[in-house]
């Protein structure tokens, strides 16, 4: 299992364009991927799940990874989320 926890810069949070995006790269990926914010976790390849924790600017996230491909999956999510969110 990998995981990493990432403090959101966007200043609308995790809005409809980037979390779309973020969950077509993930869905890419065999491994399971859980995204944790506002004392909840959803499965981070449902979009609406992940639309539905609300996370906002200066909320931290926490990703955790689970199957064969967890190393690349965390590593590009990661970038991913340093570069958009």
């Amino acid at each position: 299992m990998k995981s990493f926890r990432y403090t959101i810069t966007d200043p609308i949070g995790i809005h409809a364009r980037p979390a779309g995006n973020l969950n077509k790269m993930i869905k890419q990926f065999a491994s399971t991927v859980t995204i944790s914010g506002n004392g909840r976790s959803v499965d981070a390849k449902k979009l609406m799940s992940v639309m539905t924790l609300g996370i906002k600017q200066g909320q931290e996230v926490e990703l955790t990874f689970e199957g064969p491909d967890e190393e690349k999956a965390a590593a590009e999510t990661e970038a991913y989320m340093k570069e958009n969110l």
